[in-house]
């Protein structure tokens, strides 16, 4: 019996139990669901004979030993930060680990350590990163084994409510963590077009957006990752002219959204006085100038002009950014403040299914002729627990879990999910649970 350790039973983490559960009996597997809350993991075990729920603390040194010393396999679900943590533990013990978080620069220093400890650390196999990875790399590797040359790849995801559930002025609800979408895009976004290297600073980035259309949902905006360079070296493109990674909204949202950029609301290192008494109008105004006998809704249009959009306008007034409400949050960042007041509207209703959306586009010349390959997935989510979020992200590193412990996959080290080996068994079955990518194929000019 092979014995597979889940650490966290968080939202993304359904789909990911539930699939390994049901290959149990087939393949002689136990799993044992480890989390703060042993309750949560219960739950989520769901009294299944080949399941096992502990309350686990990662600050408990010798719990965390006997778990992964204990185990073949450990499967980290735990917030990034404590990843390292996990992985010198699973070197100690020479125990494969697997996990949908990005391979930081303090994970890679751990690349020689684990291949001398004869393990892989499967990082990267989620939703973004990991298929993102795969399916990217299926194009990428079929136009290079054609002798055809790639002078350019941009590609776009995004976690958004599904249409028939869309209905709010800004076109977006809560499908993942609220922190990271508030935080989204802090620093300098940097990428290559056409061999001139790109970068826009965070006070303009919601400035610079494109627009495309995606499948049959529509009209979507995109705006740049912060850093598009490194995925050159990812999926071995390094002389590639165009390079360009973005997040995907609907038509609009930006120009909101640098609202709060420009105003500095989404600011997080530094706190407000007294904040737990404060308005949201009196939050508003923080940021406007000093004219008490002028309307904060006439301040802002005069400080940033998105704000005289009647669009925008009434964006900002649904959210209740002009509301004499307290705020009631002790000692808070603006990002906090303004993170509260996203949440209350931001919401998923309890019916409401979430939608994601990614776009590939692959630009190449063969021939002497240059041609265009559009490869885009849609996935819609079942309900609030079948998410799409956690279908696309438990689901590919579940099978890598499964191709592993079969022995269908073997490597040391650090490792993404780009090689052959891995992505395509990954990608077929994620074809039998209906994610698939749709290809169009167009003459470029």
């Amino acid at each position: 019996m092979k014995k597979i350790l889940i650490l966290g039973a968080g939202l993304s983490t359904n789909i990911l139990i539930d699939y390994l559960l049901k290959n149990a009996v087939e393949y002689d597997w136990h799993i044992t669901l480890a989390d703060i809350n042993e309750e949560v993991a219960k739950q989520k075990v769901n009294g299944h004979e080949r399941g096992t729920a502990i309350a686990f603390d990662s600050e408990d040194e010798l719990k965390l030993t006997s778990n992964v010393s204990e185990n073949d396999v450990v499967i980290s679900m735990l917030p990034a930060f404590m990843h390292r943590k996990i992985a010198e533990k699973c070197i100690e013990y020479k125990k494969p680990m697997l996990t949908a978080s990005y391979a930081s620069d303090e994970i890679k220093e751990l690349n020689e350590k684990a291949k001398q400890a004869g393990i892989p650390i499967y990082m990267e196999l989620g939703l973004d990163p990991g298929i993102d990875h795969m399916s990217a790399m299926k194009v990428i590797n079929r136009v290079k084994e054609a002798g055809d040359e790639l002078t350019s790849f941009y590609s776009f995801t995004g976690g958004l409510v599904a249409p028939e559930y869309d209905n709010n002025p800004w076109n977006y609800k809560f499908t993942w963590n609220p922190r990271n979408v508030v935080m989204a895009g802090n620093g300098v976004s940097q990428f290559i077009r056409n061999g001139r290297y790109k970068y826009i600073p965070y006070h303009r980035l919601f400035d610079r957006v494109l627009t495309r259309k995606i499948l049959q949902y529509g009209d979507f905006e995109v705006y740049a990752n912060r850093d598009s360079l490194k995925y050159r070296g990812i999926y071995d493109l390094k002389d590639i002219p165009s390079m360009y990674r973005g997040t995907i909204r609907r038509p609009g949202f930006a120009k909101a959204w640098n609202v709060f950029v420009r105003l500095g609301m989404t600011e997080d290192n530094y706190t407000l006085e007294n904040s737990e008494n404060m308005t949201y109008r009196q939050f508003l105004n923080a940021f406007l100038r000093y004219e008490p006998e002028v309307p904060a809704e006439i301040k802002l249009r005069d400080y940033c002009p998105n704000a005289s959009d009647p669009v925008v306008m009434e964006k900002l007034k649904w959210l209740g950014i002009f509301d004499e409400r307290k705020i009631g949050l002790k000692n808070a960042t603006p990002a906090q403040i303004l993170q509260k007041l996203l949440e209350e509207k931001w919401s998923m209703d309890p019916d409401d299914k979430d939608m994601i959306v990614m776009q590939h586009e692959f630009k190449y010349k063969t021939n002497g002729i240059e041609k265009m390959i559009v490869s885009a997935m849609a996935v819609i989510g079942k309900d609030q627990t079948e998410t799409a979020m956690a279908i696309t992200v438990g689901l590919p590193l579940a099978i890598a879990t499964k191709l592993l412990l079969i022995g269908e996959i073997d490597h040391n080290g650090i490792v993404l999910p780009t090689e052959k080996e891995m992505y395509e068994p990954i990608l077929d079955e994620l074809e039998s649970f209906g994610i698939t990518f749709e290809e169009s194929e167009y003459l470029v000019g």
